[in-house]
C-alpha cells in the first residue's frame, strides 16, 4: 500500500431543488387554491474519520466529488425529495484547510467523528407559501439555491503518542521492530526509510503506546531539503520525542545538534516537547569510548542519557521506563488542567 499523507480534492454540495407553481384542480374543491411544493434540500458533502484506514491514497486519483442535488417540488403541496449526503471517508488524524483560504476547517481525530465540508442547497420555495389574504391564487415560485464548493487541502498527521527523531541511518526502523511487531523494511543506506512507521510498543501493565518512526531528517529539512520537510507534520501530534543517535557516527553531538535546530526552525513547539535521548550502536563501543560519549552529552541534555543497542535489544529497558513515567506526567498534567475551574467575575 501506498502512503499519501497529503491530497487536494474538490467538494460540491448538492443543488437545492426549484420550488413549484401549481393550483389544487379536484372535484368538489372549487377553490382549491395554491398547491405547489417545495424543492428538496441538495445532499451535503461530510469527511468521516475511519480508524481502518491509514493512508489518503483513496484521493490519489479522484479529486472531485459531488453530493446528489434535491428534486424539484410536486403537485398536491408535495416537497421534492432530498438530495443523499455524500460521506467520505479519511483516517484518523486527518486535517481539512480551505485551499483558497488556508483555514483549517476540522480535525478529524477520533473514529467516527464528522466533520460537513460542502453544505447542500436549500430547495426553492412553492407558491402555497406566498398564500396570503391579499393574494389568494400566487403564480411565483423560487428556485432552489445552489450548493457549496469548496477546494480541500487534505494532512494526514499520524496520531502516535511517541515520535522517534533522528539522522538517517541512526537506526529509527530497527529500534521500532525491535519493540513492537513493526516491520518496516531496513538498509544501509540514507533514507532506508521513505514513509512513516508506525509501532505499538507494550507497556508493563498491558497498554500498547504507538510510537511513530519518523524517516530520517537532514540539515534543513525544515526548507524542504531531503525527506524530513514532508515527515516532520507526523510528530506534530507527539506527547514526547525519542531522539536516537548514533553513537558511532563521526561526530555525534553535531548529528544531535542538527535535529535540535531542525525542530527549533520548523516550529509548533517542536523544540519544548520533552525529549529522551538514546545513544544507538553502543555494542560497537569500547566500554571507555562509551562512558566519555555518555558524558559529553549529559553536558548537552537536562534528562538521562541512554546507551543502548537496538540490533542487540540491550539497554531499552531503562529507556522505556523513562518514556513511561514522562507520559504518565504528561496525562496527569492534561487531566489537572482539564479538570481546573474557570475563574473569573461580574463586572
Amino acid at each position: 500500500m501506498q502512503f499519501i499523507d497529503q491530497a487536494e480534492v474538490e467538494v460540491i454540495a448538492g443543488d437545492g431543488g426549484d420550488g413549484v407553481v401549481a393550483f389544487r384542480r379536484e372535484k368538489y374543491v372549487p377553490a382549491g387554491g395554491p398547491a405547489g411544493g417545495n424543492g428538496g434540500h441538495g445532499g451535503s458533502v461530510y469527511l468521516r474519520a475511519a480508524d481502518q484506514l491509514q493512508t489518503l491514497l483513496d484521493f490519489r486519483y479522484a479529486h472531485r466529488f459531488k453530493a446528489d442535488s434535491g428534486q424539484r417540488g410536486g403537485r398536491k403541496n408535495m416537497t421534492g425529495a432530498a438530495g443523499a449526503d455524500l460521506y467520505l471517508e479519511v483516517p484518523c488524524g486527518t486535517a481539512i484547510y480551505d485551499v483558497d483560504t488556508d483555514d483549517l476547517l476540522g480535525d478529524l481525530v477520533t473514529p467516527g467523528q464528522l466533520l460537513c465540508v460542502a453544505q447542500g442547497g436549500k430547495g426553492g420555495l412553492g407558491n402555497r407559501f406566498f398564500l396570503s389574504n391579499r393574494n389568494r391564487a400566487p403564480e411565483h415560485a423560487l428556485p432552489g439555491l445552489p450548493g457549496e464548493e469548496r477546494r480541500l487541502r487534505l494532512e494526514l498527521k499520524l496520531l502516535a503518542e511517541v515520535g522517534i527523531v533522528g539522522l538517517p541511518n541512526a537506526g529509527k526502523s530497527t529500534l521500532i521492530s525491535a519493540l513492537s511487531a513493526a516491520r518496516p523494511k531496513i538498509a544501509d543506506y540514507p533514507f532506508t526509510t521513505l514513509v512513516p512507521n508506525l509501532g505499538v510498543v507494550r507497556r508493563p501493565s498491558g497498554d500498547g503506546t504507538v510510537f511513530a518512526d519518523i524517516p530520517g531528517l537532514i540539515e534543513g529539512a525544515h526548507q524542504g531539503l531531503g525527506l524530513g520537510h514532508e515527515f516532520l507534520r507526523h510528530i506534530e501530534r507527539t506527547r514526547l520525542l525519542l531522539h536516537l543517535v548514533d553513537a558511532t557516527a563521526e561526530d555525534p553531538t553535531d548529528n544531535f545538534h542538527t535535529i535540535q535546530q531542525e525542530l527549533g526552525a520548523y516550529g509548533r513547539d517542536l523544540i519544548d516537547r520533552p525529549q529522551v535521548l538514546a545513544l544507538n550502536k553502543i555494542d560497537a563501543l569500547t566500554p571507555e569510548a562509551l562512558a566519555e560519549l555518555v558524558q559529553q552529552f549529559e553536558t548537552l541534555v537536562p534528562g538521562p542519557v541512554y546507551g543502548i543497542s537496538a540490533v542487540a535489544g540491550t539497554g531499552t529497558g531503562p529507556m522505556l521506563q523513562q518514556i513511561w513515567t514522562l507520559l504518565d506526567q504528561a496525562a496527569a498534567a492534561t487531566a489537572v488542567v482539564a479538570l481546573a475551574p474557570e475563574t473569573g467575575g461580574v463586572g
